[in-house]
């Protein structure tokens, strides 16, 4: 169902109460997410991206109830990602001549996606679109989080359209920042920021104040997931600025895989050792094995320090950890110190292993690690709880 946002933009999404998984298996949508698409009508009328291609056939039917779609003047392609550009191929088989506004990497991309020689029309920063009272400015947003992505800029409006950025994966029919739980809205921006772009983070500052140069007022921030920014939009802009600054919290995260539980029972201890140094620092714990993974990296980005521990199997570490920390190199994390831990029954070599795979992911080791042989006795759980005192000390 379309909602009017103001006089001249109507959102014309998608809500998907029942997305669970995103871009594959890669990311984890407890709340769901939505497409979000916008109808402007001015003197000129425009489309602001489609909806994921599964809901094609549905958002070109409700798109004729608000308009005829061959009233549509031009189509504004943001990102060529299948999760914004689906209902291409369905819609421009009904208005095929219709001129299509992207970056050169969007006409790029789309022509390999649907192998069609559509009516592009390549814009870079600075390009201005009339549309009668208001004009749109394009400003591309290369890497953030794909090579073709831009923003569009509506004057008069003051709507700043920021594609993937400053959004969320988060289902809500209340649509805007000021209706809907902060809680929850931050948890998932601060989830999207840090699996998505924090590898792009000197990018997003580079960005932003790329666009703070243009002196654009901005009134709303039209998000192509989640919730729309209409109270305070700024207040996401310098979350952002912070976030991409090798944000920290006071906070310590220990991930483990274990195998009878005694790579467990290291960690718990470990957390009691930081805990009796540290009494104000969060402590969180999560077993790799049975925890989204996606959060994880979310409670990781936040953390001053994380330690990783694993049970030695087959001469190396257990694959949910091996995964984690092959995420965590691909992000580039910023700035974090780190340890390794682990139980072992003969060879134990997965201590050595995540040291190595730490470094590699460029987490500065402060300490040696500490391998305790088959299920930690009393004098092994005190060497784990003063391991962790010795570990806050490093910091």
């Amino acid at each position: 169902m379309a909602h009017k946002m103001t006089d001249k933009v109507t959102w014309v999404g998608k809500i998907d109460w029942e997305l669970r998984r995103f871009h594959g298996d890669e990311y984890s949508t407890h709340r769901g997410s939505s497409y979000n698409s916008y109808l402007i009508k001015d003197d000129k009328t425009v489309l602001i991206d489609t909806v994921w291609e599964p809901f094609a056939e549905e958002f070109v039917e409700n798109l004729k109830k608000e308009i005829d779609l061959n009233e549509i003047d031009y189509i504004i392609a943001q990102h060529a990602e299948i999760d914004h550009s689906g209902a291409l191929p369905l819609l421009l088989k009904e208005i095929p001549d219709v001129p299509i506004y992207c970056t050169s990497n969007g006409a790029k991309i789309l022509k390999a996606h649907f192998h069609e020689d559509w009516n592009f029309v390549e814009v870079k920063t600075g390009d201005e679109l009339e549309i009668g009272e208001n004009k749109l400015i394009f400003v591309e947003a290369r890497m953030l989080h794909w090579p073709d992505t831009m923003f569009t800029y509506m004057t008069g409006e003051n709507i700043l359209f920021s594609n993937d950025a400053f959004g969320q994966h988060y289902a809500s029919e209340l649509m805007y920042n000021d209706l809907v739980d902060q809680g929850e809205l931050y948890q998932e921006a601060i989830k999207y920021y840090a699996n998505i772009l924090t590898p792009f983070s000197s990018l997003v500052t580079n960005k932003i104040k790329e666009v703070l140069e243009f002196n654009l007022s901005v009134d709303m921030i039209a998000t192509s997931h989640g919730i729309i920014w209409r109270d305070n939009p700024v207040q996401i802009i310098e979350k952002y600025l912070e976030w991409a600054d090798a944000y920290q919290e006071n906070q310590i995260t220990i991930v483990y895989d274990t195998m009878w539980n005694a790579t467990r029972r290291m960690a718990e201890a470990i957390a009691e050792g930081i805990r009796a140094v540290d009494k104000d620092v969060s402590i969180k714990l999560f077993n790799a094995a049975n925890s989204d993974k996606n959060d994880i990296i979310t409670e990781l980005f936040k953390s001053k320090a994380i330690l990783f521990g694993s049970s030695t199997v087959n001469k190396s570490i257990m694959h949910a950890t091996g995964g984690i920390l092959d995420m965590i190199k691909g992000i580039g994390f910023k700035n974090k110190k780190g340890a390794a831990f682990g139980s072992y029954g003969w060879s134990g070599e997965s201590v050595g292993i995540l040291e190595e795979r730490l470094k590699d992911a460029k987490i500065e080791i402060v300490q040696e690690g500490i391998k305790e042989l088959w299920n930690p006795d009393e004098e092994s759980m005190n060497r784990c709880i003063e391991f962790g005192k010795e570990f806050v000390g490093k910091l």
